[in-house]
């Protein structure tokens, strides 16, 4: 009885009119802070990508020149360094199904010396003659078969007509073939006209990233500009045509059939200068 009276004595008493006070004030602090809740909530939202990207733009990326003042603008910056190299970069769309851009070009004039392929040839009689021609380095039929097979006939490239490929195969089958080096008719090098197919090989050849953007050096500094523009044009040719954008007299696409990969945007650069987007290429 004493413990339980104690108890009650010790209690705090609360009275109902200052606990509705601070319910009611609760509520109107709660009431008025919402909105601007609401606001920062807003404030700290994540824009879109497509707005996140309109805010990165550089102011630059409109801007635009000829490719005869973008030579001089590098030229310049480059005036330390006269053995410096223009490089080209073609930015392509890459739609779904359209391949990877690649194909092989013969420039007026070489930026830089490139690997020489060397090429042998197992032909005999006229495609052997065309072979010579076409400047093979090693040209003739199975007396070749042994120089090969020891190693003293070296090359990049083997070609063969028609008539001879069963007669080497025994032979070289074993040797070539691990190597990825066998003619064969699967990979186009068995074949009668021996000379066209390696005027084909002429040059180098180009390839585009899986993001179908291409890059490659195309002149150097100490050239003249029409050296230059020669160059670049008769690149930029070849990847119109390698990337279904060649334009008839009409204005039509010639192989309207063929998935079109456009064009977005081509660049000229060097070592240290800036890239300059081009607008008449």
């Amino acid at each position: 009885m004493f413990g339980a009276s104690l108890i009650r004595a010790c209690r705090p008493t609360v009275h109902k009119p200052f606990l509705g006070r601070v319910v009611a004030d609760s509520a109107r602090f709660l009431s008025a802070s919402a909105p601007s809740l609401a606001r920062q909530a807003k404030k700290k939202k994540v824009a879109p990508k497509a707005a996140r990207r309109k805010q990165t733009k550089s102011i630059y990326d409109d801007e635009k020149m000829s490719l005869t003042d973008a030579i001089q603008v590098l030229r310049a910056v480059e005036v330390a360094c006269p053995n410096a190299l223009y490089e080209l970069t073609i930015k392509t769309g890459m739609p779904r199904g359209a391949p990877i851009p690649k194909g092989r070009i013969s420039l007026p004039r070489e930026p830089k010396k490139m690997a020489r392929d060397r090429i042998c040839v197992f032909a005999e009689g006229r495609p052997a003659e065309e072979a010579k021609a076409a400047g093979a380095d090693y040209v003739g039929g199975l007396e070749m078969v042994e120089g090969v097979a020891t190693g003293r006939i070296q090359a990049s490239i083997f070609l063969c007509t028609p008539g001879l490929i069963r007669a080497i195969t025994p032979r070289l089958g074993r040797i070539l073939g691990p190597r990825g080096l066998m003619p064969s008719e699967r990979r186009g090098t068995v074949l009668e006209d021996v000379g066209r197919y390696m005027r084909r090989l002429a040059g180098f050849e180009w390839k585009g990233d899986k993001a179908g953007t291409i890059r490659t050096p195309i002149a150097k500094m100490t050239w003249s500009s029409d050296e230059v523009i020669k160059n670049v044009t008769h690149f930029m040719n070849s990847v119109k045509q390698a990337t279904g954008n060649t334009r008839g007299p009409s204005g039509d696409r010639k192989d309207a059939n063929k998935v079109a990969n456009p064009i977005m945007k081509v660049v000229l650069s060097s070592r240290q200068g800036p890239g300059i987007r081009l607008s008449d290429v």
